[in-house]
């Protein structure tokens, strides 16, 4: 049984090597789906939470995650309108910050994206528009602005996009009626293509890279669709209808087996396709809408799909393949946002709740949890873990526990 699981990882390695060349650290985890392998970890934590390892004070108004590599951790925060991006080392100790220029400071402000670690290079987007590249020195490469260079449109809550890196290439997604999405050479920023897509603006969601046959998939949501991009030829291939009330479309789509979920809040819910077998097309398998989470993003694990609601508050699970309702429970602020690793759920509540959860698609199986003191703002960061620790992110700080077994 050990061997059969210690070869599991291993081919979900070689899997994700094969999709993204070193990515040393991105949005939810190495294959952008809040899954984070390799780690031995407490299976339950003690009744005041884990060790609290240290905490980063000033890093201004955010909801972006860490971007944790080996040596350093790096984050993004508004401070006075500006931008910046902090790099700690693993003790929590500043060594160096770099603006990228301006940050929303309208509804909701503060620094949105969670920065992509390539080697010795950082990318990251403002929600003004600007892709950036950073040198792990601090120093800015390049910087390309979406809005003026692709005629793009900003939205309400300001572009949310966590960019997709890709061997020499990132991946955006501009959104308008001139291009939808775009590839820039990583190391210049210059543009490799770009397509016109379905003249959508885009939807506050990060995009992911899927292996689907013999294609590579680009699967993003747009203002009002679920769309399919060729990531090698720059070929827009497909899109289906999926609306809600303010077209926010955050939560990156789920990929197995040939099957896609997407999901979003406002009552929307959730929608299942079914790939054709060249990735060409997609039809659709079921919907509901008792789970609609707006941003808290959902897992896969065991055949069901864990996450929480947004007008259907709750925390709320689903038969992968039907799409029936297995339970609804509400509990620990009955929405959040959830990441998986070593066969647990991490659970992190609006409300501020921390929770250790165990998969049951029976009940909602809470082990332990702890309560976030610390920081400001809506509990809305995504956490992170790597090395045996967890990363909290809650406004101006950044908290690291150690969930080591």
């Amino acid at each position: 049984m050990k061997n059969t699981i210690i070869a599991v990882w291993l081919i979900i390695g070689v899997n994700v090597l094969l999709l993204f060349g070193q990515v040393d650290s991105q949005w939810r985890g190495p294959n952008r789906d809040g899954v984070y392998p390799n780690e031995t970890l407490l299976k339950k934590w003690p009744a005041a939470g884990p060790e609290l390892l240290w905490v980063a004070n000033g890093l201004g108004e955010g909801y972006s995650s860490a971007a944790v590599t080996a040596n350093r951790v790096y984050i993004t925060g508004m401070i006075s309108g500006k931008g910046w991006l902090f790099a700690l080392d693993t003790n929590g100790k500043l060594v160096w910050k770099s603006s990228y220029g301006p940050e929303w400071d309208g509804s909701h402000p503060g620094a949105r994206t969670t920065p992509t670690v390539v080697g010795n290079r950082i990318y990251l987007m403002s929600a003004e528009g600007q892709c950036v590249c950073f040198s792990t020195n601090g120093k800015k490469r390049w910087s390309v602005d979406l809005i003026r260079d692709f005629k793009a449109r900003n939205l309400d809550w300001g572009m949310t996009e966590s960019l997709l890196v890709d061997g020499n290439r990132v991946f955006c997604t501009p959104g308008g009626p001139d291009v939808m999405m775009v590839a820039l050479d990583r190391h210049s920023g210059k543009t490799i293509w770009k397509i016109k897509g379905n003249g959508e603006t885009s939807g506050y969601c990060s995009p992911r890279l899927v292996k689907h046959g013999n294609m590579r998939l680009l699967l993003t949501m747009t203002a009002g669709s679920v769309v399919g991009v060729d990531a090698d030829k720059g070929v827009y291939l497909w899109r289906y209808s999926h609306v809600t009330s303010y077209v926010v479309n955050a939560n990156t789509p789920l990929y197995h087996n040939g099957y896609i979920y997407t999901v979003s809040g406002y009552g929307t819910g959730g929608q299942m396709f079914k790939l054709s077998p060249d990735g060409k097309k997609i039809n659709r398998v079921w919907s509901q809408r008792k789970l609609d989470s707006q941003f808290g993003a959902v897992i896969l694990a065991d055949g069901y799909i864990y996450g929480s609601g947004h007008s259907k508050r709750g925390w709320h699970c689903l038969d992968w393949k039907t799409g029936d309702v297995q339970f609804t429970e509400k509990a620990i602020g009955n929405k959040g946002n959830i990441i998986f690793s070593d066969g647990m759920l991490y659970c992190y509540s609006e409300s501020g709740d921390a929770a250790l959860v165990k998969p049951n698609p029976k009940k909602f199986d809470v082990v332990s949890s702890f309560k976030i003191e610390k920081g400001s703002g809506p509990h809305w960061a995504h956490p992170v873990i790597k090395n045996g620790r967890l990363y909290i992110r809650h406004g101006e700080v950044l908290m690291v526990y150690n969930i080591a077994r």
